[in-house]
């Protein structure tokens, strides 16, 4: 009765690899969809002050950003080192302003454009004269609804 019995020990068979793509590609599709991406590339730095009240904005497709504070390193050489304005990814000065909510207004839909909100993205060691400057502007275009963004105290 041994003639069915082999010499030697028996190896463990291979692991099966026919499961690894489908782990592969729902691991992938879980990060495409839980990610997201950053419209606009930072060309100031924004430390953004403290608030005790804060309320979240219902709709951000609504919400059109302007950053003011310091150029980062690589902009100093040129910008140097007071607060600049930045729209979207490029440098501005206050006479932009009007040009870019119009611009940003005419992307909306008709039924979008009276509930736009212009949010200042304002670093806290930023002095105020820019800020009312901007402000100004703002009521030159219409843009009244205005929102002052922070983070929690």
């Amino acid at each position: 009765m041994s003639k069915f019995r082999k010499k030697g020990e028996k190896e463990l068979p291979p692991i099966s690899t026919a499961s690894l793509p489908d782990i592969v590609f729902m691991l992938l599709f879980f990060f495409m969809v839980s990610t997201t991406m950053r419209e606009v590339t930072y060309m100031v730095h924004i430390g953004l002050p403290k608030a005790t009240e804060l309320s979240k904005l219902e709709k951000k497709s609504l919400v059109s950003y302007i950053y003011v504070g310091e150029p980062l390193l690589q902009y100093q050489k040129t910008f140097g080192v007071a607060p600049r304005i930045q729209l979207n990814d490029q440098f501005a000065n206050v006479a932009d302003i009007q040009d870019y909510v119009i611009a940003e207004r005419e992307a909306r839909n008709e039924a979008e454009r009276p509930m736009m909100i212009t949010s200042l993205k304002v670093d806290e060691n930023t002095k105020m004269g820019i800020v009312s400057d901007i402000k100004q502007e703002l009521r030159k275009s219409a843009a009244l609804h205005i929102n002052y963004s922070s983070r929690k105290k």
